[in-house]
C-alpha cells in the first residue's frame, strides 16, 4: 500500500515510471509518479489494479495505450512540472488519437474542473480512493465521454489488493497502515485531497509485512499521515466499536510486524507530537528491529506560531515529547519538518525555531519555506505576508543551523560499529555500496562479499554532513 508530508518526497524518484514484468500483446499501461512516499505505493495499488484488467507496463510513454500521473498537490513547483508533462503528453496525443490521458492523486482531487474542462488536459481524472473504478472509468473513455471519480471515501484501505511491488531495490518497502487525515494543520491541504483518516485492519498489514519479508524484504516502514493515530476496531475517542473483536493501536501494532520476524527492520513515518505516547516509544526500546529512529515535525519552536499552524501542542509540549524519547530510547536519532515564514510570522519568533533546533540537535531536517496552499484554512484566514525574499533569508540560516548539526552527529559516529542493512550499489561506484544503520544514517563502504538485503558490521571511518563512510568488519 501506501504519505503524504514534504518529508517523504525522494527527489530522485519524482517522474518515475513504473515496470513490472512485461507480457507480448494487450494494452499497455505508462504510470509516471510524483510526491510522497503514499503516492508511490498508490502506484502500486494502481499496477495490481490495471494488471488484473489485462495491462502490462512500458517505460516508453510512446508505446502506451493509457498514460496516468499519480500527482502531488504540496507544493506549487510539483503542479507547474506535472501540467507541463500533460500538455507534452497532449502533443503526442495528436498522432495518436486512441491514447487515454489520466491523472491520479492529490492534484486530481483538487483541479478536476480545470484540467478536465478547462485546460481539456486529460481524460480521466480519479481521486486517492476511486482507483477500483479505473477499469470503469477507462472504458467509459473509450465510449466517448470524459471520466470522473474523486468521491472521498470514509472506509476504503485497499486492504485486500495485493500491491505489485514496484521498489527499485527490493530490500525497503513501504505499507500503508492509514489513508487520509484528521488533523486540519491549516498550511496543508491533505485533509481535503485524501479525506478522512482510516486505519486498516491490522492482520491485513501483519500479512503484507510478512509476503515482503518471504520475498527477500528486510525494512518495512510504516506510511500514515499521522501513524500515532493508528486505531483499529476504536473510534477517534476510544470507543470500542466491536465488543466481540479486539482492538488495536499504534504502540501494539508496532510490536505485531516486529514478530513477523527479527531480521525484519519496522521503521514509521509520520509521527506527530500531539499524539505520540510513551507506550509507542518503549515498543521501540524493548524490540531490537523496531529501529531506533523517529521523524517527529516540528514546524515552528513558537507556540503561537504552532496555534496558527493549528498543530494542537505547544512547544512545552514538543519538548516534553523530546525529553521522553531521549529518555526511553538511548541514542534515538530524531529527524523533523520545519516550514520558515508562515504567516505573521515575527523575527523573535523565527529565533525560536533556530533555538528549539539547538535544543533537539536533530540528525537532519527538511525545511521549507511557507507556500500557501488553495484550499487551506490558512489561506481563508491568514495572510501570506513575509516577504519572499526574508524568508528565504530564514530558510537559509535554519538550513545552514542544521548542516552543522548534522555534520557534528555524524562526525560523533566515527569509531563506532554499526549494524547496517546493505541496501544498494552506491551511486558512485559498483565497487561500494550503501546501507543504512539503525538510527537512519546513510553509510558508504567497499562492498567486499557483501549483497543488498545482509545485514554487515561497519567501522564508520569517516563522514561529511549527508553521509557517513566505513568498513566492513567482522561481527565482534
Amino acid at each position: 500500500m501506501g504519505i503524504v508530508l514534504d518529508k517523504d518526497m525522494d527527489e530522485a524518484r519524482q517522474g518515475e515510471a513504473i515496470t513490472m514484468n512485461e507480457v507480448e500483446g494487450g494494452r499497455k499501461l505508462y504510470l509516471e509518479s510524483y510526491g510522497c512516499a503514499m503516492n508511490f505505493s498508490d502506484s502500486e495499488v494502481v499496477a495490481s489494479i490495471l494488471t488484473n484488467d489485462g495491462f502490462s507496463t512500458t517505460q516508453d510513454s510512446e508505446e502506451a495505450d493509457l498514460i496516468l500521473i499519480n500527482t502531488c498537490s504540496i507544493r506549487e513547483n510539483a503542479e507547474q512540472r506535472i501540467r507541463n508533462r500533460l500538455r507534452q503528453f497532449n502533443k503526442a496525443k495528436k498522432n495518436r488519437p486512441g491514447l487515454i490521458i489520466g491523472i491520479l492523486g492529490c492534484m486530481a482531487e483538487r483541479l478536476k474542473t480545470n484540467l478536465l474542462e478547462e485546460e481539456k488536459l486529460v481524460d480521466i481524472v480519479a481521486g486517492p480512493d476511486s482507483y477500483r473504478d479505473l477499469p470503469g472509468l477507462i472504458q467509459e473513455v473509450e465510449g466517448g465521454q470524459k471520466a470522473v471519480n474523486v468521491l472521498l471515501s470514509r472506509d476504503e484501505t485497499y486492504a485486500d489488493i495485493s500491491p505489485v511491488r514496484l521498489d527499485k531495490n527490493g530490500v525497503t518497502g513501504f505499507v500503508s497502515i492509514t489513508r487520509g487525515c484528521d488533523n486540519m494543520c491549516s498550511f496543508c491541504v491533505v485533509p481535503f485531497t485524501r479525506g478522512r483518516e482510516r486505519s486498516r485492519d491490522p492482520q491485513t498489514i501483519v500479512q503484507e509485512c510478512g509476503a515482503l519479508f518471504n520475498a527477500g524484504y528486510r525494512e518495512v516502514t510504516l506510511l500514515g499521515q499521522n501513524v500515532d493515530s493508528y486505531r483499529w476496531n476504536m473510534t477517534s475517542k476510544g470507543e470500542i466499536k466491536d465488543e466481540t473483536n479486539p482492538t488495536t493501536n499504534f504502540a501494539e501494532l508496532l510490536v505485531m510486524v516486529a514478530q513477523v520476524h527479527p531480521d525484519l527492520r519496522i521503521r514509521f513515518s509520520t509521527s506527530h507530537p500531539k499524539d505520540m505516547t510513551d507506550d509507542v516509544l518503549y515498543a521501540i526500546a524493548n524490540h531490537k528491529n523496531i529501529c531506533n529512529y523517529i521523524h517527529l515535525p516540528v514546524q515552528s519552536g513558537n507556540s503561537d506560531i504552532l496555534k496558527k499552524m493549528n498543530r494542537g501542542y505547544t512547544r512545552e509540549w514538543y519538548m516534553n515529547r523530546i525529553e521522553a524519547i531521549n529518555r526511553i530510547i538511548p541514542n534515538c536519532g530524531i529527524t523533523t519538518d520545519i516550514i520558515t515564514g508562515f504567516c505573521d510570522e515575527t523575527l523573535e519568533q523565527h529565533e525560536e525555531t533556530l533555538s528549539i533546533m539547538r535544543e533537539v540537535k536533530y540528525d537532519t531536517a527538511y525545511m521549507y519555506k511557507y507556500s500557501e496552499r488553495p484550499k487551506t484554512l490558512a489561506e481563508r484566514k491568514y495572510e501570506d505576508n513575509i516577504p519572499e525574499d526574508e524568508k528565504q533569508r530564514r530558510l537559509e540560516e535554519i538550513i545552514t543551523l542544521q548542516h552543522e548539526h548534522s555534520l557534528a552527529m555524524n562526525k560523533a559516529q566515527v569509531g563506532k560499529i554499526e549494524e547496517v542493512l546493505v541496501e544498494t550499489p552506491s551511486k558512485r561506484s559498483e565497487e561500494q555500496m550503501m546501507g543504512r544503520t539503525d538510527r537512519n544514517l546513510k553509510v558508504i563502504f567497499d562492498r567486499k562479499d557483501s549483497k543488498p538485503g545482509d545485514y554487515v558490521m561497519v567501522r564508520i571511518t569517516d563522514c561529511n554532513k549527508a553521509s557517513l563512510k566505513g568498513e566492513i568488519v567482522e561481527s565482534e
